[in-house]
């Protein structure tokens, strides 16, 4: 390693543990959420522009979406779990040790996403049945399908390199990758949609060829800067001690991401009963709240990299302060953006596919859906603080809380009691009662903190 990477990470360590929590925090927050707002616009513009074609394309795209949230899944849980380890080592001293996770994630990432690619492929009319599709929309998600497994590798690869670099402290050069596949995917959308005539396919093949090209872009910046760590075959030595870690340290995005999946296929069944127009509104309100609380989740994104260095550096103190410092920031955002989506609540699914059916059942359970956002921030700095440290079984359980513990079963009573209004219903109530869960896990850790020996740095 080179003088000046030794001094340009030695100084990154100096930023994440000494500099004002309110200057780190946002500056390493910042690019992380102009990318997270490009990922979730350019998931709007497949649902726009697919909503041009029907009803019942829209509903594929979101039939599709469990999929992906699978394919996530797998590359969050290898991301996540190793970049959690890398900068903890880095924390520590220990820069051998945090090379060897950087390749270890990405070529077990880029693996596991041609596994996943030939799996869908040759088992793709009975998947996408199983996640919800009815007869009518079953051809557009077959074809919306096909494209997203063959970009399975790439999605999952520059997922992984998007993390490390995160966590790093390098959240700009993620920014670069992942900004310009999603700016380009939202160019190609209509050119491959209705220039070429590809309908539905269209969509999907978009997503594939830019999850490609960010994929090069976050190789080549890992791989030719001096100030990453580089991905390289001879430090890809796994063994079975490294894998139980990436594996404990990445359970939480598994049952986060993993879960969410499962939970859209039992929501998309259930919505079935009421026809394509169901599964099209509720489709249209996950991405749309997914993209309000993606500011929230790049903002979580700039202080992982904090949490889990100072953790490292035993700086229990700044570690805390981090946290609440956080989850102030983002519920006030939280409030500010579901306030103004309220106001306009009337309008929004009618953006994105203007059938009268789909804009009744789609208000409804946006507007109920708009009256629990603001606790996402407490729930979603919750998890990100215990995975970030190290906890795994407690920020799994929390990950799994919203999407599995709480609204698998909410969806399968409260539809049964109250019809379509408990289909609406279930995401808000699992809400509430996945922040009191919380609320009760971070409490016993905040208070444990207090106890462990470090070195009391709040600054």
């Amino acid at each position: 390693m080179s003088a000046k990477k030794q001094i340009t990470q030695q100084d990154r360590g100096m930023m994440l543990l000494h500099e004002d929590i309110s200057r780190v925090i946002p500056k390493l927050a910042v690019p992380t959420i102009i990318s997270m707002l490009i990922t979730s616009i350019y998931n709007m513009a497949d649902t726009f522009f697919v909503g041009r074609i029907g009803t019942a394309a829209s509903g594929a795209v979101g039939v599709i979406f469990s999929a992906m949230a699978f394919i996530q899944a797998i590359a969050f849980t290898i991301g996540m779990g190793c970049s959690a380890n890398m900068s903890r080592e880095m924390g520590a001293g220990h820069l051998e040790e945090a090379r060897g996770f950087v390749s270890q994630a990405f070529f077990i990432a880029l693996g596991m996403g041609v596994v996943v690619s030939a799996v869908g492929l040759i088992a793709l009319d009975p998947l996408v049945r199983l996640l919800g599709a009815t007869e009518t929309i079953a051809p557009h998600a077959k074809a919306y399908a096909t494209y997203i497994l063959y970009g399975a590798p790439f999605m999952m690869s520059s997922l992984v390199l998007n993390n490390l670099l995160r966590f790093q402290g390098l959240a700009a050069y993620a920014m670069v990758g992942i900004g310009i596949g999603g700016l380009l995917n939202m160019a190609l959308d209509p050119l491959l949609i209705f220039g070429l005539g590809m309908g539905t396919a269209g969509a999907g093949a978009a997503t594939a060829i830019s999850q490609a090209v960010s994929l090069a872009i976050l190789l080549t910046i890992t791989n030719t800067r001096s100030d990453t760590m580089h991905v390289r075959l001879r430090d890809f030595h796994p063994t079975r001690s490294t894998v139980w870690r990436m594996l404990y340290n990445g359970f939480p995005s598994l049952g986060r991401q993993g879960i969410a999946s499962v939970a859209t296929i039992i929501l998309n069944n259930v919505a079935a009963q009421w026809g394509d127009p169901a599964i099209a509104a509720m489709s249209i309100v996950s991405r749309y709240t997914m993209f309000i609380n993606s500011a929230v989740v790049g903002f979580g994104q700039g202080f992982q990299p904090v949490c889990a260095y100072c953790y490292g550096a035993k700086a229990y103190g700044r570690v805390r302060k981090a946290y609440i410092y956080c989850v102030k920031v983002s519920t006030v955002i939280l409030l500010v953006l579901a306030g103004a989506s309220m106001l306009l609540s009337g309008n929004i699914v009618q953006i994105f596919r203007n059938d009268p059916a789909v804009i009744e059942i789609g208000t409804t359970a946006l507007r109920l859906q708009l009256l629990t956002i603001p606790l996402w921030g407490f729930y979603t700095m919750s998890n990100m603080f215990t995975q970030s440290i190290g906890l795994g079984g407690r920020a799994t359980v929390l990950a799994a809380a919203r999407q599995g513990i709480f609204l698998i079963p909410m969806l399968l009573i409260l539809p049964a009691l109250f019809g379509l209004t408990g289909l609406q219903l279930s995401p808000p109530v699992s809400d509430v009662l996945s922040v009191l869960l919380s609320w009760v896990i971070v409490r016993r850790t905040l208070a444990a903190m207090k106890e462990m020996p470090g070195d009391g740095q709040a600054k």
